[in-house]
């Protein structure tokens, strides 16, 4: 099971350094944030394992084998943005001039600036799956994903892809991913917490 939710995760990190990719590559700023939805869209439906999109979940079902998926797969997320952030550099070097721009523009932000901008996002990416999973509608994605690229919100796997385009393995790089995923873990827990604690509160 293990070995599943591993393999999984990396596929998930897979699809988003390819959304990534698209993102960076056309110059058109809002067809790219759409185009970025396809690593989304895909795991969803493939079922493959996105800390991000698991992690809002955790606060209704944290039993031992959906934490182990959530935190295998953010370790899966991490192995599959760094084997393909290596393999598109390679493939694709104008991309890594590109990828090193935004990189060193994201060390700039002030960390609070970081954990925030990693808050609203997952609180996007919540909802895109929560829409996506109860509804059976990609609508949320559509909207949420763009909403996320164009506003400047971080999220931390699309974040490790960039970074190893980049190449920066670094102090600095880790310290700035760290404060994304937790960001990320506090915006997907946001809105189910608020309204667990609405239903003890009105129950």
């Amino acid at each position: 099971m293990l070995r599943s939710y591993l393999v999984n995760g990396v596929l998930a990190g897979a699809m988003v350094s390819i959304g990534g990719a698209v993102l960076l590559a056309v110059e058109n700023r809002y067809l790219g944030a759409v185009l970025f939805c396809i690593a989304l869209l895909s795991i969803c439906y493939f079922g493959f394992n996105l800390y991000t999109g698991k992690v809002g979940f955790l606060l209704g079902n944290h039993t031992k084998a959906a934490l182990s998926e959530a935190f295998v797969g953010l370790l899966g997320n991490f192995l599959g943005t760094l084997l393909f952030g290596a393999l598109i550099a390679f493939a694709l070097p104008h991309l890594r001039e590109a990828a090193v721009a935004a990189c060193e523009k994201r060390l700039t932000q002030l960390p609070l600036q970081t954990l925030l901008r990693g808050f609203f996002c997952g609180v996007l990416m919540y909802t895109a799956v929560w829409i996506y999973k109860e509804k059976k509608t990609p609508l949320g994605i559509l909207f949420c994903i763009p909403v996320f690229i164009l506003a400047g919100f971080e999220h931390s796997i699309a974040d490790m892809f960039y970074f190893a385009l980049a190449g920066l393995y670094r102090f600095d790089s880790a310290w700035f991913l760290l404060l994304v995923v937790a960001g990320n873990s506090l915006g997907g827990l946001f809105i189910p917490a608020l309204q667990a604690w609405k239903g003890e509160a009105h129950g």
